[in-house]
């Protein structure tokens, strides 16, 4: 590979576009140590945080998303929107890459569209199994797109559709630290059984809701408990838990560490988005799935039944979670065939390699 090859990721928003963003970054690091990248996402949002944290610079565009109920600030959507594409057109005349990578959310549509009227080759990662009609529209203008599943054809050109899986983080696609390395990090007693909990980068109302309602629970088993909350959730979740001094609950409003929270855990509760499958799947841990119901198309339904049709993961309904969690959570931490049999199916479905997939399909066929 040429040295010297620059590189624009533009997207953000959650971890779901966030973590594969920086997966496609360390991978183009690792086939090219002299390779720039800069990142381009949203002022305000969680990109502006972990993508530095992650040891790239990123620039933030003022593009905002249209709220679902009426409210005075979709007014300032167009104005925010045509700020943005001016953004993105300087960002691109200064730096000028040779090629833009969207993986989704706000910031990827401005600087996507800027970079094709450039004529810049610009690639897609979509994470779903039901794109936004962002990526739609962009999509026809795309050199590649990466998917992770098969029924993207039905919205995107065939030929251009590649499926690698998504990118996870590399210290996830590697191996998992120990239990006992990740118990003495966490704080947590090894020899316990441990429930992870996570409902995405931003957290889950309801998933929280239903733990903290099983608690009590959870605690009388002689279960522990280790829980990324969110960050709109965690001040109230802590003031509520203090009073009912159940000391095996560590509680985090958003967990770096990853590899080392899936290490610690016997089994895992968590949302069905696009990313957070695609690391279950590498992990290999017997997981219980929320799907979210305020999502397009209901994809996370449908990302949980891909796991649930081949007995790879349990799930409940996101209405039926508070009454339903507790007792799913103790039978199969009472069961351990159950447990092997759901933890050596889900296995069969990881695609740990994404990230270096994408970033040799790029070089190889574009020349860049």
């Amino acid at each position: 590979m040429t040295t010297n090859k620059k590189y624009i990721i533009a997207g953000g928003g959650t971890g779901g576009h966030i973590f594969p963003a920086i997966a496609i970054a360390d991978a183009i690091r690792q086939n090219n140590a002299d390779a720039e990248i800069l990142f381009v996402g949203a002022k305000g949002r969680m990109e502006m945080e972990k993508v530095p944290q992650a040891g790239y610079k990123i620039i933030g565009l003022e593009v905002v998303g249209i709220q679902r109920r009426f409210t005075l600030k979709n007014l300032l959507v167009p104005i925010k929107l045509f700020k943005s594409l001016l953004q993105a057109r300087k960002i691109i005349k200064k730096f000028r890459p040779d090629a833009c990578i969207g993986v989704g959310g706000y910031a990827s549509a401005p600087v996507l569209f800027i970079a094709t009227l450039m004529g810049i080759k610009i690639f897609i990662q979509e994470q779903n199994s039901y794109p936004g009609i962002t990526n739609k529209i962009l999509s026809k203008f795309a050199a590649r797109i990466f998917v992770a599943y098969d029924n993207l054809h039905l919205f995107f050109n065939p030929k251009k559709i590649i499926v690698t899986g998504n990118p996870v983080r590399k210290d996830i696609s590697e191996a998992l630290p120990s239990k006992e390395d990740a118990c003495k990090f966490f704080q947590l007693d090894k020899n316990k059984k441990t429930i992870l909990v996570i409902g995405g980068s931003l957290g889950a109302r309801t998933i929280n809701q239903a733990v903290e309602a099983n608690l009590e629970l959870f605690v009388k088993n002689n279960y522990q408990v280790l829980w990324q909350t969110g960050k709109a959730y965690y001040t109230g979740i802590i003031e509520r838990i203090e009073k009912l001094e159940t000391k095996p609950i560590k509680i985090h409003q958003f967990i770096k560490e990853m590899n080392l929270a899936y290490a610690v855990a016997d089994v895992i509760v968590s949302r069905a988005g696009a990313l957070s499958v695609s690391e279950l799947c590498i992990v290999g841990k017997p997981c219980i799935l929320i799907p979210s119901p305020n999502v397009s198309e209901d994809h996370q339904t449908k990302n949980a039944m891909a796991l649930v049709n081949k007995n790879a993961a349990l799930i409940i309904k996101d209405n039926a979670a508070v009454n339903q969690l507790g007792s799913e959570v103790i039978t199969l931490l009472s069961d351990e065939e159950q447990q092997q049999l759901l933890s050596e199916n889900i296995k069969q479905l990881a695609k740990n390699n994404a990230a270096n997939e994408i970033v040799k399909e790029i070089i190889k066929n574009y020349e860049i």
